[in-house]
């Protein structure tokens, strides 16, 4: 990687952790912001919450044409600003219509920043170095996170609904940070993922073209398993099985959630060491297998009965096995995205990814939610335990489609070297 390619980079990842830090600030307390603060009750908070989903789905189908005939930097810009109207909008709105147009802005940005930083991480990293770059993403959006949650907290006050004006003022001028960081950004005009795509003529198509990329399309299909298995339950069907049938209290819910993201944070650098030249199908399977442990754990915690000690630990293990696979999961899943991908493509095929999650994301709490309000915990572990082993068996098969270098670069055959013309940076331009 070029020195300029690497200062390219940090700016990415430095404007990428501080719109994480401004989201914590807000994403803990918005249920209550809405139902409470602004007195617009459980409705209309929950309608907000789905908004976000909605708003994802709307836009994400058109963002990664856009990224690829434009360029990732001015959509990144416009998304960045987009996502700064709605949070401030949030904050200023006092009404049910004024709320959810807010939101619905907000999501929609946030939806389209999360395709163009990884395009933009792909254009400005190197098969070996994309594991490590998408690593230190997932660790930074997590660390950011958690320190604006813990800050958000302390300035939070339900009884005053200027101290949630001034969290949605920090969110959104972090994402005008962020706008800011990659409009200095000066890319390659071609991404960096050559010796390890196709270069058959999909590289010519759109949405036909990728739907006939079958490595892809079970990536997206398995992408829809792991999103709905584990982050499409944390707040609805998780949380509802830990109270309800665990009988453990929303504060030590809170420690659970915690552990989640310390042991992202503590051993993502570690795991990225372990995981980072071994098949990637396979280490994808292997999350599959802990994610089944961490099934088992949660409806295991349940059966406790005089113990309830043994049974919140149970709990917090469940979570924290969750980020362990989290862990393993960031360094080999988006790279291998990119991997996937014509060159042309690239946008195209992480906007793909990002609306196979959000439909997930979207999936999963809605039937979490039904089966816990139904009370079918039994029947809701056994699906969960199936999904998990779901996916072990989905990642063996799609290694069979996945050439060497993409399903595991660092031990796939060097590519002969050829003659390429320089190539020209580009900077933002709307």
């Amino acid at each position: 990687m070029t020195t300029a390619m690497g200062a390219a980079l940090r700016r990415i990842q430095l404007g990428n952790a501080l719109s994480a830090f401004g989201n914590g600030f807000t994403v803990p307390f918005l249920f209550i912001y809405v139902s409470q603060v602004r007195d617009l009750g459980a409705s209309t908070a929950g309608a907000v919450l789905a908004i976000f989903a909605v708003a994802a789905l709307a836009v994400l189908p058109f963002t990664g044409r856009a990224i690829d005939r434009r360029g990732p930097l001015p959509v990144a810009i416009a998304a960045s600003v987009t996502a700064a109207v709605g949070s401030m909008g949030l904050g200023l709105a006092d009404s049910e219509p004024l709320v959810i147009a807010a939101a619905g802005l907000l999501g929609a940005g946030i939806a389209v920043i999360q395709p163009t930083l990884a395009t933009m991480i792909v254009w400005c990293s190197t098969t070996a170095t994309r594991s490590r770059a998408f690593a230190m993403q997932f660790f930074l959006n997590n660390l950011g996170l958690g320190v604006g949650g813990l800050l958000g907290g302390l300035i939070v006050d339900t009884d005053q609904p200027s101290s949630f004006v001034t969290l949605f003022s920090i969110e959104a001028v972090m994402f005008l940070v962020l706008g800011a960081a990659v409009a200095t950004v000066r890319l390659p005009r071609v991404p960096r993922v050559d010796d390890a795509v196709p270069t058959d003529d999909r590289a010519n198509g759109g949405l036909r073209a990728l739907l006939g990329d079958r490595a892809m399309v079970q990536l997206c299909a398995l992408g829809f398993v792991m999103f709905f298995a584990c982050y499409g339950q944390f707040e609805s069907g998780l949380s509802a099985f830990a109270v309800e049938v665990t009988r453990i209290s929303p504060a030590t819910l809170g420690v659970a959630l915690a552990a989640n993201t310390a042991v992202i944070v503590l051993a993502q650098f570690v795991v990225l060491k372990l995981v980072e030249r071994r098949r990637r199908s396979r280490v994808i399977a292997a999350v599959g297998l802990i994610w089944t442990v961490a099934w088992v754990a949660a409806g295991a915690s349940g059966l406790v009965h005089g113990s309830q000690a043994i049974a919140t630990a149970a709990i917090i293990s469940t979570y924290a096995l969750f980020g362990l696979g989290e862990a393993m999961l960031s360094p080999t899943v988006a790279p291998l995205v990119a991997d996937l991908a014509p060159s042309s493509r690239v946008g195209q095929y992480n906007s793909a990814f990002a609306l196979v999650k959000q439909l997930a994301l979207a999936v999963g709490p809605a039937v979490g939610g039904l089966m816990a309000g139904a009370g079918m915990y039994v029947a809701y572990i056994a699906m969960l335990i199936g999904c998990s082993l779901g996916i072990t068996v989905l990642a063996l098969r799609m290694g069979r489609r996945l050439t060497p270098a993409q399903d595991s670069p660092f031990r796939a055959p060097a590519p002969v070297p050829t003659p390429r013309a320089e190539r020209e940076p580009v900077t933002a331009s709307v």
